[in-house]
């Protein structure tokens, strides 16, 4: 036992040693020459649209047609791509965006189209597929981090619970979700409850404990537990031990200070925006920073049955600060290039407009936007009609898009994992191939 307590004490000495090296700036040098490392692990960054984005009057704009509404189209940084005027510092860094005008899928139901887009599949029986988010988690996951490999901000699991899940991977690939069905929609949130939004619950010791008590206590669970477990293997006691494991790391200081953003420079908080989602997505950068592989950070709001137009320009005002300030940030810090951003919704909306001035579900032709580490920019790849209703040039379904983002993160996106039923599963389904075009 002694042995024991003279390594924890040895391992508190050298984080101790660990914080005052950061104090001195250290650090920060540190992790920018790491961001430059061609060796670094990729991550990604997902920016869910939920609700599914009027794409339309956002990134395949129909000038001149009944069908735009008053929506007008800006000139960005890349010659000849034209997104909308409601984003003006995106289309600054219209180089960095490669936008997909010509995604066609069949499911115009909230559930069933964010399964799909999330999993990559649509439900089928007892199979329990992982989202996106786990499945990336495991192949880029590092083993001895205490963050989790998968975080996810704000999500709105109510229509499609099993889209948000690590399926058939396990719960050590499951997010830990910050913010659970807060709203990140532009004004309902700002000031100090954001960042109490943004804090992860239940991570301190009980008062009166201290951490070198509390190291003793996981010490003594976890010799108890290997004893258990040896007699009564199997996946259940191995969810149970990861997932006290997973918590005891994430207790670590120097581990939750990665969601304490009142360290951060208050011009950079706000040009993010004041509000969930932006200060969300300044999070993402601090996660990916340490090495986080998978952070996605939701804004919702975009089910714009009525009122469509005065509902985008509002959600706009949110989205282009936050997405904006991101891609300088990461670049700022060298993290840009091996830094995936993906935004996108379940579906797109309807050309034609409603007598409620809004746009209703709409699958047959929308677009996706991809951005930042290797993504080629600067262009838009597919076309839609004049009206915007059908796909007429290099249709794009959701396996490509998969399988694409899988590529510009170094994954074999034809690799197989072991489902729930024995049977073997690919990253992305056989029919998904990546969009050459996009990739740098």
């Amino acid at each position: 036992m002694r042995t024991r307590l003279d390594r924890r004490e040895w391992l508190r000495a050298g984080a101790g040693a660990a914080v005052s090296v950061s104090v001195s700036g250290w650090f920060g040098r540190l992790a920018h020459a790491a961001g430059a490392d061609p060796a670094r692990k990729r991550s990604c960054v997902l920016l869910w649209l939920n609700g599914g984005p009027a794409t339309i009057d956002l990134w395949d704009l129909k000038p001149g047609h009944a069908n735009g509404g008053p929506s007008k189209e800006i000139a960005t940084a890349a010659p000849g791509l034209r997104i909308s005027e409601h984003l003006p510092k995106l289309a600054a860094l219209g180089d960095r965006l490669a936008v997909v005008r010509s995604m066609s899928t069949k499911e115009g139901d909230h559930g069933r189209a964010t399964y799909l887009i999330r999993t990559g599949t649509l439900p089928q029986g007892a199979i329990d597929f992982p989202t996106l988010g786990s499945l990336v988690a495991k192949e880029l996951r590092d083993e001895t981090a205490d963050l989790p490999p998968f975080v996810s901000v704000a999500p709105q699991r109510g229509l499609s619970q099993n889209a948000f899940g690590p399926g058939f991977l396990g719960p050590q690939y499951a997010p830990l979700i910050v913010a659970d069905g807060q709203s990140a929609a532009p004004g309902r949130n700002g000031g100090d409850s954001v960042d109490l939004q943004l804090k992860v619950q239940n991570l301190d010791h009980y008062s009166g404990v201290s951490n070198p008590r509390a190291d003793d206590r996981l010490a003594l669970l976890g010799d108890l537990e290997a004893d258990f477990l040896a007699a009564r293997p199997g996946t259940a006691g191995d969810s149970h031990r990861t997932a006290y494991q997973a918590a005891a790391r994430l207790m670590k200081p120097e581990t939750t200070k990665a969601f304490d953003l009142s360290g951060e420079n208050p011009a950079v908080r706000d040009a993010y925006g004041r509000n969930l989602f932006g200060q969300g997505c300044l999070l993402a950068r601090r996660l990916v920073e340490r090495g986080v592989p998978f952070v996605e950070v939701t804004l919702d709001g975009w089910d714009t049955h009525a009122n469509n137009f005065d509902s985008v320009k509002n959600l706009c005002g949110v989205l282009d600060p936050a997405w904006s300030t991101l891609v300088r940030d990461l670049k700022d810090r060298g993290l840009l290039d091996s830094t995936l951003i993906a935004c996108m919704g379940e579906f797109g909306r309807t050309p034609k407009i409603n007598p409620q001035k809004g746009r209703d579900h709409f699958s047959e032709a929308w677009s996706v936007v991809l951005a930042g580490g290797g993504i080629q920019g600067g262009q838009a790849v597919g076309r839609t009609s004049k009206d915007g209703t059908k796909v007429e040039e290099r249709p794009v379904g959701v396996p490509d898009v998969l399988a694409t983002m899988c590529k510009a993160l170094g994954i074999d996106h034809e690799k197989q994992n072991l489902s729930n039923v024995g049977r073997p599963i690919r990253i992305v389904d056989q029919a998904g191939k990546p969009i050459r075009e996009v990739l740098a």
